[in-house]
């Protein structure tokens, strides 16, 4: 059943609240984490349930189990995060090429452009490192 956004801020509201009384550090964090959570309100609502569902992800950590339950041991970390690495950029390649999948150019028209450009962080892979003066 899809809510109208203020219906589901009001339930997120009324947890966080039921909560509070004898829990009150999962309050604190609810409460902090708030924004984060429910960012998925912006996007139109026949997104949501594809923007919520870890379906995904939990198909990708099957995945990356069952490979290194097949190797059993390794011999170093360097080994396992050869593994592991290789695995998620192969799923990200999967995700990059399918993306249309998930969801189709009529329904991404719907998400309105950001009202202020958006700027590259350091946490930004695409970024350039900035040179060293010693």
């Amino acid at each position: 059943m899809i809510q109208a956004p203020e219906q589901v801020r009001s339930h997120w509201q009324r947890v966080t609240e039921m909560l509070r009384k004898q829990f009150p550090t999962a309050a604190r964090v609810m409460d902090a984490a708030r924004d984060d959570v429910l960012a998925f309100l912006h996007f139109p609502q026949e997104h949501w349930r594809k923007v919520w569902s870890t379906n995904p992800l939990e198909r990708l950590n099957k995945e990356i189990k069952r490979r290194t339950n097949v190797v059993g041991i390794f011999p170093n970390d360097a080994a396992i995060v050869r593994l592991v690495g290789s695995q998620l950029l192969e799923q990200q390649e999967e995700w990059q090429l399918e993306r249309r999948r998930f969801f189709s150019e009529a329904t991404m028209a719907k998400i309105p452009e950001p009202e202020e450009p958006l700027e590259l962080t350091d946490a930004d892979p695409t970024a350039k490192p900035a040179a060293r003066t010693s």
